[in-house]
């Protein structure tokens, strides 16, 4: 398990490491860092900015070279966002290491957790919060599913869409009370008033009595949380939606 100082040092060495490196042209930390919320359990968050004649597959292959030769890295992997590849390294400790590689018109805060280190940041569109009507959507597809996997018998599909009903009442729950909506951040910084009766939307046995429950209850949680956001369409769900737990 690593430990803060570890995580530190490493921090350190990467950004030294960028500010040496001449296919890199700036270099800031994201994530809890730059926020100044870092914990025991943080990872670590570097966005570097390529010069623009850098090749990106090399610059690469570079760093990951170097990430598992000096850093313990014991996989990797990516995702992408426009121009810029997020390379997610897995460290033997444990350590989470996301460095994120972009081309200098791609280099910029698409939020507030960024601070520059060296170079220079361009102007970047924000990263936004899913819309309240897309998490709806995703709600009733989920509860659709939820309905026909329980009438089949599929237990695994069916507590795998029940909490996927769930997850998009939180979701429209963080967008209410305006705290991170994506990937679970906010839902721990929602009121008691939220959370505690949707702890009945939880699967606890795979019995299909207990399954039909928390269905139930998901489904209820669900129509509550759109008629705080959209009275009219909670109106027209309303129907349908009792149906599939009937």
């Amino acid at each position: 398990m690593f430990g803060i100082e570890e995580r530190k040092r490493l921090t350190d060495v990467l950004i030294s490491a960028a500010q040496l490196d001449e296919q890199i042209s700036a270099a800031a930390l994201t994530g809890s860092a730059a926020s100044g919320t870092e914990d025991r359990w943080s990872d670590i968050d570097l966005a570097l900015g390529l010069v623009p004649e850098a090749d990106l597959a090399l610059v690469l292959a570079d760093w990951t070279e170097a990430m598992y030769r000096g850093h313990g890295a014991v996989h990797h992997t990516d995702l992408r966002s426009g121009g810029t590849i997020y390379r997610v390294f897995l460290l033997a400790n444990s350590l989470q290491v996301d460095i994120a590689f972009s081309p200098a018109a791609d280099f910029g805060a698409i939020g507030p957790s960024f601070r520059l280190i060296s170079g220079t940041a361009q102007e970047q569109k924000q990263a936004r919060d899913p819309a309240a009507v897309d998490l709806v959507g995703m709600g009733w597809l989920y509860a659709l599913h939820a309905r026909s996997s329980i009438a089949r018998g599929k237990v695994w599909q069916a507590e795998y869409m029940i909490s996927g009903v769930r997850d998009q009442v939180l979701a429209l729950a963080c967008l209410r009370h305006g705290v991170p909506a994506s990937q679970g951040r906010g839902m721990d910084q929602l009121p008691p008033a939220i959370t505690t009766p949707l702890a009945a939307a939880l699967v606890r046995s795979f019995d299909a009595a207990e399954l039909t429950r928390a269905f139930r209850a998901a489904v209820e949680a669900l129509l509550a949380e759109i008629r705080e956001v959209e009275p009219d369409l909670a109106t027209r769900l309303t129907d349908p939606l009792t149906q599939l737990t009937a």
